[in-house]
């Protein structure tokens, strides 16, 4: 377990422990977010896209490359044969096809690129819905908090009694 992840499990069983001693009439549940998440067709219909897209842009980036080996193992083979400025000229090329792909590959899979903009389009209302009925049936129910069991905030024991994730999904439909 890394320092991070240790600090993480204790910061939660911290809180966990404030919880119990302040406030004990309390309602805590959990649910598991990313079993909802594939519940729901339309959050699997866009991940289908997204993958998609993802694998498309992949093979493109691969031909890119493969074509810059190509250029360089074309050069490699007549590198002796050109004269000192055509030398530099073919470099010059393959420098510029390298920073072109790589330019490429920033745009559609950089934290600002394509793909992470294609998902906020597809995947985050569909994130927001969930949200919002997690936070209507805490509202409906009287639960003061809910966590969330799949993203790794540190829960290191939940009774499945309160497992609240069917319901979820089912306030959903």
């Amino acid at each position: 377990m890394t320092f991070k992840n240790l600090k993480k499990s204790l910061l939660a069983l911290s809180m966990l422990a404030i919880f119990a001693l302040t406030a004990q009439a309390q309602r805590i549940a959990f649910v598991n977010v990313s079993e909802i998440l594939e519940s729901i067709e339309e959050y699997q219909a866009a991940q289908t896209e997204l993958d998609r897209m993802a694998n498309q842009w992949r093979s493109e980036i691969a031909q890119e490359y493969d074509e810059i080996k190509g250029m360089y193992n074309r050069y490699q083979a007549e590198q002796v044969l050109l004269s000192e400025d055509t030398r530099r000229q073919r470099e010059e090329e393959i420098m510029n096809k390298e920073k072109a792909v790589r330019d490429m590959q920033k745009a559609k899979f950089g934290p600002e690129g394509d793909l992470f903009k294609s998902r906020q389009d597809l995947v985050r209302p569909i994130q927001d819905r969930v949200y919002t009925a997690i936070q209507e049936y805490a509202n409906e129910r009287g639960y003061d908090f809910i966590f969330d069991e799949s993203g790794g905030a540190g829960i290191i024991f939940s009774n499945p009694e309160y497992d609240k994730t069917e319901d979820v999904i089912k306030k959903l439909k």
